[in-house]
């Protein structure tokens, strides 16, 4: 992240980036190269200062001290609240998103995959399935660090008092889903992909509390929960089905925390200060566009990368839906914080450059995050 808060010039986006082009595919395929994928513990140096608040006075912000209060009355329990006997066929849970992508995208002639047929397929839905899975597992142990760094950071009393709760959703959130990719997938854990990775390892290495909130709560967060809610549409497996229910549950309140913090704090911020966050929720939407290329499941597979990814970021715009799914979240809660017209208006320029922006006026999570409550659904 650059400190443009200090120098009145604006980034570029090889120094946003690390690369001059968006779709540079060396720089987005080499972006493994540095990235630590061997040892089993990882290390990031967190910059951070502890802060103690003397003021107790609970309620102070009345919409935080209301996602506590939810928060304390939805806890669930991973091991009990869900039906692990449910037999699961891990090579047909996922099949209908093949259908309806990287099969249609790669069958006409011309392609590297132009002759895979239903063995290779199923065998990509299965990998595909195990990758999604171990990056949700991946980002859940992300949230789960950011949201303890919350509770040291963050000077409100209201928000560590919910910061506390989140914490403990995370790593519910990181055992149901290694649960249920060691019982019911049966699959060799994909690493982390180094581009969530390297988004995560910025947010945790900052040491501004309000950059931990944008950088997970809004943007990684955010995405999660619009790609928890496709996945449970596509699906038809019960058990994932119901496990993402309960996460999404979770993940709405969270998202809304970030939303419902930086309100506050934005409104404060000069016009170079905005641009910084920004230039950040840029970089945070392209480095998380780059790892749905998937790059280690096609390199498990046998697959040359080069002309797969290019393929993919070429894609016509009706056929990158499900990418840009990914964004519903996380486009209308820029709006809410300002960043999306704010200074010039440049972030709404590079939303619309990697074609998101359509979603600024849906719904934003701080405003429908109740309807993702467990009881909600229930009653519905």
């Amino acid at each position: 992240m650059t400190d443009t808060h200090a120098n009145p010039e604006y980034s570029t986006d090889q120094e946003i980036l690390g690369r001059a082009e968006v779709d540079d595919i060396e720089a987005i395929l080499h972006a493994a190269d540095d990235w630590d994928r061997g040892e089993v513990i990882h290390a990031v140096e967190d910059n951070a200062d502890a802060l103690f608040t003397w003021n107790y006075e609970k309620g102070e912000r009345p919409r935080l001290d209301k996602l506590y209060e939810k928060a304390k009355t939805s806890q669930w329990n991973a091991q009990t609240d869900l039906d692990w006997s449910i037999e699961v066929d891990p090579h047909t849970a996922f099949s209908i998103m093949t259908e309806m992508g990287p099969e249609q995208t790669f069958s006409e002639p011309g392609s590297p995959l132009e002759h895979w047929g239903d063995k290779e397929w199923a065998e990509f839905s299965y990998e595909s399935l195990s990758w999604r899975l171990s990056q949700f597992m991946h980002g859940e142990q992300g949230a789960l660090l950011c949201t303890a760094k919350i509770v040291e950071t963050v000077p409100w009393i209201d928000a560590k008092y919910y910061a506390a709760t989140q914490v403990v959703d995370e790593a519910r959130h990181v055992e149901v889903f290694a649960k249920y990719l060691d019982e019911k997938v049966d699959a060799n854990f994909y690493p982390m992909n180094p581009h969530l990775g390297m988004l995560i390892d910025d947010i945790i290495n900052d040491s501004r509390w309000e950059m931990t909130y944008l950088g997970k709560q809004i943007m990684v967060e955010g995405l999660a929960l619009a790609a928890f809610g496709f996945m449970r549409q596509m699906t038809t497996e019960p058990l994932l089905k119901e496990l993402l229910r309960y996460v999404m549950s979770d993940e709405a309140r969270h998202v809304a925390f970030g939303v419902l913090s930086l309100q506050e704090f934005y409104g404060e911020l000069t016009q170079a200060e905005i641009r910084e966050r920004q230039e950040f929720a840029f970089e945070a939407s392209v480095r998380m566009r780059d790892r749905f290329i998937q790059q280690e499941v096609w390199e498990r597979m046998g697959v040359p990368i080069r002309p797969v990814a290019e393929r993919l970021l070429d894609l016509p715009e009706e056929q990158k839906i499900f990418q840009q799914m990914l964004f519903s979240k996380i486009v209308p809660n820029c709006k809410k914080l300002g960043l999306l017209d704010g200074g010039d208006g440049w972030l709404r320029k590079r939303f619309t450059e990697i074609g998101v922006i359509q979603f600024e006026d849906w719904t934003d999570t701080a405003d429908e995050f109740e309807t993702f409550a467990l009881d909600a659904e229930e009653s519905a």
